[in-house]
Order: C-alpha cells, then structure tokens, then sequence
C-alpha cells in the first residue's frame, strides 16, 4: 500500500483565505496582517481588546520519550484539534514554528503529517513570517553591541574573559559551537574565545515567548545578562543600551501567526524554543489570545513529557497564570517497542514483548504528569505496521495506570480517525477534574528545584554537580534570583543523561555540566550530560534530499 508525502498532501489542500480563517475566531480582517493569502500576524491592539474574562479549556500534548524521527505528537495536536471542531466545539491550535536546523538535519519538517497538518506546509517549515530571522538578528545585533562596547573604551568595565553572551544561527552547525573572534589585529576588537548557540535556544527566543506585550518585552531584553566585571558583577542589555533596538526588530514577530489545518481550523503558530535545550512552548501570547477566542485550546509542549510538560507546567504555567484541564500522553508501538530494547533498524517488526516492555516507560509518564494533578488519556498514534495485539497490550497496562489508551487514526483519516478521543478529552476537561499545582515552590532553594526535577521526574537517586556549580546557584540566590524556576537542558531520548538507556531506568545519577541565568527569560538553564546548545548535522542530513523539481516546487521535506 502506498501512500502519498506529507508535502504531496499538504500541496493538495484546499485552503481558505486566511481572513476567513480568521473570522472563524471572530478576527475581522482588519486586525489581521496578512502575509500573502494563506498566513497572517494578528494585530497587537486587538490581542488587548480581547476580555480577560473569557477563558478556554487548556489541553496539553506530550508524548512519551521518542524515536529519533518523533512520535506524532504535532500531528495529534492538529489531528485533535480538527477533531474537537468535527463534534461541533470550537477549538483552536497553538503550536511552535519550525528551526531551519533539524528541517534540514533529522526531523524534516514540523507542521504535524499525513491528514493532520498545518499549511502552507512548506512556508512553515521555511521562512514563514520571518519571525526567527528576526529573533536571530536581535541577539545578533546584542552580540554586536558588546563588542563594540569594548572597542570603543569599555566603560562598564566589561571583563572580556566573561563575556556570557554568545551569537546564534538557526542552523545545525558543529563548526561554530566554540570560536576565536576578532582575530586580524587592533581595528577588529580584542581577540575572545566565543561560539554560537542555535537560535531556538537563545535566551532572545525564550524572553519572546514569555513576554505578554512589547512593554514587557523590552523589560526582559534590559534585563539579560551579557558579561561580568572583574568584581563579578554582572554587565546587563540596559547597561550598553540595546533594548530599544532589540524591540524594534521584534516587534513584529511578537504578533502571533495565524495559519489553518487542512480541515480549515484556525491554528497560532508562534514561537519555537526547544525543549532539551530550552523550555519548548509556543509562546504565551498566543496561547492566551486562543483561550480568550476559543472553547477549547490544544497545545503541545515538546520532546517527552519528561522535558517539555515538565518545563510547560513548571515555567511556563506559573509565569503565565495558567491551568491545563488535561495532559494528552501520546504513544505509539515503535516507541514503546524502542524503550523495550528494540533497536531502530527492526522497529517494523512485531513484537509485543517489547510493547509490554516499554509500556514501563508509558506509565513513568503517566504518573508524572498525574503529579501535577491534571487527568491524563493515552492517544496512540496509529501506525499501518502496528498489530490488534501490540494495540492492546498498550490499552490494558493503560487501564492498569488507571488511564484510559484511545488509539488514533488522524493521519490516515484526519479528524475521522479521531472522533473518539475529541469526545473523551471533551468529557474529562469539562468534568473540572484538574486540581493543577507546579512541582515545587517559587521560595525553595534552587538546588532543591533541581533535585526536585531529578528525583521525582527522572527518578534520579542523586544530583552530581561540583563545588563551583553549587557556589554559582547560591550566588545567584543572594544577588535575588533565587525564586526563578529552572530549566533541565537534557537528551530527550531517556529519562537519564545517557540517550541509549531507554525505559524507565531507576538508580542512576544526574550530572549537571554547566548553569546558566536567563535573567531576561526568567528561569536558571541547568545543562545535564553532554547535550549540546549547538547541534550538528547527522551523516546523511535532511538537506541532502531537499530541493526544487522541474515545476519549481520543493521536493524532500516531510
């Protein structure tokens, strides 16, 4: 059986203008700005004539740990958002914008799969509305500002061996992790040891989607901390005044993006920090003008619940003032055959021994995300390649978590293939049973956050980290950034720092290699193992395969 691309499909979708789009959350055409025909921003001033008393039902993606291609968990975000909209509820989406690095290293694309897309597809996955350019020269032009701030006489006495500020690139690119700048002589500055960040993890990107206006906005890029003094003070944005030119360049993509699924559902697409490497929401701007238009809101938060739910519930939610009304765990048979100790080469292969396996680390995610008391359901992901058995040994250990495990057809069938779960997840978010409460407390140490993360998410027996880790996060404490929330950078691939051990390992350590203070952002990055800020490109990168057909239309992303 074959079955068409998800670029093929998407080209074949017959789209509204996106003013009619647009109408259905009762945007008129007026305070939209449209981007072509098909996408458009909506206008600052309308987001604040939204009432702040209309509130939507707030429902959560996640997913359990993945393969390396993902699990879907964009396309049941869309595929459920289509869905609520067939049984006759309005429901909007809000999902992340695509980095050009992996669209061009592993992953493909970002805009869901099969029948359960976000169009224009290959707008999405590209250049879009411009919004990553622009946060890409925003924390460039910083980075700029710095050093010329030293060339030109330094006058906050910027110690050049604290430099923390580094550049970004929204490109998978080892090359440019660490680099020597200003090489060449006097005219071109004092030569440092820098390096590039990926874009989706600048600090930039963060602060643009937890910031709830311009106001706010600009506040946030005064307060990053770029450098040090030889006292060990800290040198902020403010101090060599480039907030102000930092907010003009976003002022722009601070309005969130409307889109449509290819059943025509509106869909905000906004925002796109990873989530093993940053806090992986789309921003809160645009969750909040879904829920103050919509009934029914359906977001995902990246990677596995262990990652990206746990940094929505912990960062974002609390910086936000919101509460979800339910947690969509997304699941399916090759991940839970991988986390049984398949390896990826016989994934196809049936095997529900290692289904039955795996499912351990379906239930590590279930009573995680029931710690935070919110209801969970199961949405299994369909697969052609999957059997009625394999289906079913994940159904009954659900029941035994006492979750209930909806298999789910969207890619094949779009809303159709999900009719059954936009019922039950309906049911359950309108029953008023979430009894919503971050983890830990604003007051508690920040070393205990930590620990807190470690032991009661990954299930860690210890926290390892050096003598100057633990002085810096309690220098962090007296300087009054003590009560900021902390943000794990970690392989998505297991609940350890170590990507191959799958499951749900119990009676390992954490060690923490490095912390960082987004003092902007507003939470402590604690980077764990050896993941990297800076991705590379794989041995055989998407891009080998994308290009231009003889009709002009682009081949290869998927």
């Amino acid at each position: 059986m074959s079955f068409k691309s998800d670029i093929e499909i998407a080209r074949e979708a017959n789209k509204l203008p996106i003013s009619e789009v647009a109408k259905k959350l009762n945007i008129p055409f007026q305070d939209i700005v449209p981007y072509g025909h098909d996408k458009a921003k909506i206008s600052e001033n309308f987001i604040k004539e939204i009432p702040q008393n209309k509130k939507g039902k707030l429902i959560l993606v996640t997913a359990i740990n993945p393969t390396p291609a993902g699990e879907g968990k964009t396309t049941t975000t869309v595929g459920l958002g289509d869905g609520l909209n067939a049984i006759g509820k309005n429901a909007a989406i809000c999902i992340r914008e695509a980095s050009l690095g992996p669209c061009f290293g592993m992953k493909g694309g970002a805009a869901g799969g099969g029948k359960a897309q976000v169009v224009p597809m290959e707008d999405m996955n590209l250049h879009f509305t411009g919004d990553f350019h622009a946060i890409t020269s925003a924390h460039n032009l910083l980075s700029a500002m710095i050093d010329n701030h030293i060339y030109w006489g330094n006058k906050e006495e910027i110690d050049i061996r604290r430099v923390v500020w580094r550049r970004v690139l929204d490109m998978n690119d080892r090359a440019l992790r660490d680099i020597v700048t200003s090489l060449g002589g006097i005219p071109n500055g004092f030569p440092r040891q820098a390096g590039f960040d990926i874009t989706v993890a600048s600090e930039v990107m963060a602060i643009l989607c937890l910031s709830s206006d311009l106001k706010d906005l600009q506040n946030r890029l005064g307060n990053i901390i770029v450098a040090y003094r030889r006292d060990k003070s800290p040198v902020f944005c403010k101090d060599i005044k480039a907030d102000g030119a930092m907010t003009v360049l976003l002022q722009q993509a601070m309005q969130p993006n409307i889109v449509q699924t290819l059943e025509n559902n509106p869909a905000l697409v906004h925002g796109g920090p990873f989530a093993n490497i940053a806090h992986g929401c789309n921003s809160i701007i645009a969750t909040k003008t879904a829920l103050g238009l919509a009934d029914y809101v359906v977001t995902e938060a990246g990677f596995g619940a262990d990652l990206g739910a746990e940094k929505f519930l912990n960062i974002k939610c609390r910086k936000a003032g919101l509460e979800p009304s339910i947690a969509v765990l997304v699941a399916t048979v090759r991940a839970l055959k991988m986390n049984g100790g398949v390896t990826k080469e016989n994934l196809g292969e049936i095997n529900s021994a290692a289904v039955t396996e795996g499912c351990k680390n379906l239930g590590r995610h279930i009573e995680n995300l029931k710690s935070f008391g919110i209801p969970v359901v199961v949405a299994i992901n369909h697969f052609i390649t999957d059997t009625d058995e394999e289906i079913s040994k994940i159904q009954e250990y659900a029941s035994e978590q006492g979750a209930e495990a909806i298999l789910c057809k969207h890619w094949e069938k779009g809303s159709e293939g999900i009719t059954e779960l936009a019922k039950r997840v309906v049911e359950i978010a309108d029953g008023g049973k979430s009894q919503f409460a971050p983890l830990y407390p604003d007051d508690m140490s920040l070393f205990q956050k930590i620990e807190t993360i470690c032991k009661r998410i990954y299930r860690a027996d210890e926290v390892l980290a050096n003598q100057a880790i633990r002085d810096q996060l309690k220098a962090w404490e007296e300087s009054g950034f003590g009560n900021l929330p902390v943000c794990m950078a970690k392989t998505q691939y297991s609940f350890t720092t170590d990507p191959n051990r799958r499951g749900a390992p119990t009676g390992h350590s954490i060690p923490i290699r490095e912390v960082r203070l987004s003092a902007g952002a507003g939470f402590i990055v604690v980077i764990c193992g050896d993941i990297m800020t800076m991705p590379g490109l794989p041995r055989v990168p998407s891009a080998e395969s994308i290009c231009l057909n003889s009709e002009a239309q682009i081949e290869g992303l998927f």
